[in-house]
């Protein structure tokens, strides 16, 4: 199994989380056992790169680079104006006014040759693949490197896909998980597949190993995937309340309150579907989700009005992304999480 040749003595995978995980945080939970992660999505090459040396530097343990893999979005200038427009009075609350378009502030790992010349070069232990899969030759030669790779699965198509595509391990996301929805196709219908359905069903339908994640916030949890025929739980919210976590103020605050109760699955921030936080931002979007631009493109208005709020004291227009487990989510150093995580999992598996 990968995860004995990786080094991992826990069944436990942290979550990447774009923009919450840090190399500090990967490299406390590697050092701990179990599969640290950073996610590079939102990165340019050199950032990635700097990242990656930054785990390195940390831990000689192996941990995992996630890399998003949409497709690449549609610009639609009515569509975005009209966008704007409806932010606009938010906007106005901080004394700012919108962006005049809307850029694609992120590439897809799918049409960035650099990214995916670095990736090779530095073969780091683990990539996983969220939102779909890049090309053949891409996971040949990242395969040809000793690279461990995974994708993320939101149903049995998905995973029979990622299956015949020669990756070698599913990590099978239930819709209670927190952040952004795995699926290849935003647009198409989406069973909404809870972690306790899909894993099983993922299991039957390919030979691959398959991570559990959604919903997962202790050791109870990790015992329970592991019993539905998951090798290992991955997970998130878990984390972003973490010491090494990159989550602000704002955001650790709702986690921590009484928003941590109550999520919702929305496009207004970003324009695919994601998990988060209820709040400002999502009460805003509520019955204009067909309205929103395209992935990234939507997240470029998003991040301003999430700025200018900021600069006002207003933290309810972030992306406070979380799953349906964020009332138990514990504040303490990562590497404690994991020791955590980890005596609680034994004392499930042991009945106690």
């Amino acid at each position: 199994m990968w995860l004995d040749r990786l080094g991992c003595t826990l069944p436990i995978v942290q979550a990447p989380m774009a923009g919450v995980s840090t190399p500090a945080m990967a490299v406390a939970v590697s050092g701990a056992g179990a599969l640290g992660s950073i996610g590079i999505g939102a990165a340019d090459v050199a950032g990635a790169a700097a990242m990656i040396a930054g785990v390195r530097a940390g831990t000689a343990r192996a941990f995992n680079v996630n890399v998003f893999v949409h497709p690449a979005p549609g610009v639609d200038p009515a569509r975005e104006a009209a966008w704007i427009e409806r932010l606009r009075a938010a906007f106005e609350r901080f004394g700012a006014v919108p962006p005049e378009g809307l850029r694609t502030i992120y590439t897809s790992f799918a049409d960035d040759d650099a990214m995916q010349a670095m990736l090779v070069e530095a073969a780091p232990p683990v990539v996983s693949f969220h939102f779909g899969l890049p090309r053949a030759e891409v996971i040949a030669a990242l395969r040809a490197r000793g690279v461990v790779t995974l994708a993320t699965a939101t149903n049995v198509a998905e995973a029979r896909a990622i299956a015949a595509a020669g990756i070698d391990g599913i990590v099978a996301q239930g819709i209670e998980a927190g952040g952004h929805r795995g699926l290849f196709d935003a647009d198409a219908d989406d069973p909404a597949l809870g972690t306790m359905a899909l894993v099983p069903l993922l299991v039957r339908a390919t030979a691959l190993p398959v991570i559990a994640a959604g919903g997962i916030m202790n050791g109870a949890g990790i015992a329970a995937a592991l019993d539905l025929g998951a090798v290992a739980a991955q997970l998130g919210t878990a984390f972003v309340g973490c010491d090494e976590s990159a989550a602000d103020a704002g955001y650790r605050a709702a986690l921590f309150g009484e928003a941590a109760y109550r999520t919702v699955m929305t496009r207004a921030i970003s324009g695919r579907p994601a998990r988060a936080l209820a709040n400002l931002f999502t009460a805003l979007g509520e019955g204009w989700e067909a309205e929103v631009p395209d992935y990234p493109r939507a997240y470029d208005v998003g991040k301003a009005l999430h700025a200018a709020a900021l600069a006002c004291g207003e933290s309810g227009f972030g992306a406070q992304w979380a799953g349906q487990g964020a009332p138990l989510a514990r504040a303490m150093p990562a590497r404690a999480l994991v020791e955590t995580l980890a005596r609680e999992w034994r004392a499930a598996s042991r009945g106690a």
